[in-house]
């Protein structure tokens, strides 16, 4: 099941491409446990010195399979290692630069993933949401202190409550993205900076990210309270009544529900 995620690594610069475009690159739990095993491979790999991220197509990624949550909500399927833990562990914890190049829509954890990227390009095109509360569940990836932090809490509040998108202006206006690009040129603007970035001194590049992060012990604990919620969300009649509504193509009534 790593067929949807594609690793390469030239010039010192390890790929790693979503590669599900029929599905919006949607991620599924084998997908995470690909990508975490390419992340963290790449530590101990002296052949690389940067790490890219990208999505195939048009989207960069509508966020988690929610097949696979909904099935894991209505009981169809028991609870499994969600793998998606340890991708972001292993990307929050990367010592190696990390590059982000985003086109189209960035969904849930295709927006909070970028937190822990140290550069981010964004296509003209680029959408970014933050749909939890829409599905009856808590942000991750340490996002609910990290988000905050870098746009200030009205705005990460507005994401996170209403989990409307925004655009890529708005998103390099506030401090999530380095630059736009034109949607044409994204992945290729993205290759170019990732290469320049290897071919400057890998050990001073990686002690000065290390200097840069020093809350990430801090993001670390929240990324494990966001990850207790977040499980027990999953059960809760609510996140039934948001996954039934998202299969049925209905919006879900929230209403009949207790607090």
């Amino acid at each position: 099941m790593t067929d949807h995620v594609t690793v390469d690594t030239a010039q010192g610069v390890l790929t790693i491409t979503l590669a599900r475009p029929e599905k919006m690159n949607a991620i599924t739990n084998a997908m995470y446990s690909a990508m975490a095993d390419a992340v963290a491979g790449a530590e101990g790999n002296s052949a690389v010195r940067v790490v890219l991220i990208r999505g195939e197509g048009a989207t960069f990624t509508a966020g988690n399979d929610l097949g696979e949550f909904a099935a894991e909500a209505s009981g169809e399927t028991p609870p499994q290692a969600r793998h998606v833990v340890r991708f972001l562990r292993a990307l929050a914890g990367c010592s190696l630069p990390v590059v982000a190049a985003v086109n189209g829509r960035a969904v849930g954890v295709g927006t909070t993933m970028l937190l822990h990227c140290d550069l981010v390009l964004l296509a003209e095109d680029a959408l970014l949401s933050t749909p939890f509360v829409n599905l009856a569940l808590v942000p991750e990836a340490g996002s609910s202190l990290l988000l905050p932090a870098r746009i200030g809490h009205v705005r990460a509040f507005q994401m996170f409550a209403l989990g409307k998108p925004i655009s890529a202006a708005q998103a390099l206006a506030w401090g999530i993205a380095n630059q736009v690009v034109p949607t044409a040129e994204l992945h290729e603007e993205a290759r170019q900076i990732a290469q320049a970035l290897a071919r400057q001194a890998a050990g001073s590049l990686m002690a000065t990210k290390g200097l840069m992060r020093h809350a990430e012990a801090t993001a670390a604990a929240q990324m494990e309270k966001e990850t207790a919620q977040f499980t027990e969300r999953l059960k809760s009649p609510e996140a039934r009544e948001a996954f039934a509504a998202f299969a049925q193509k209905r919006a879900p009534d929230f209403s009949r529900l207790a607090r």
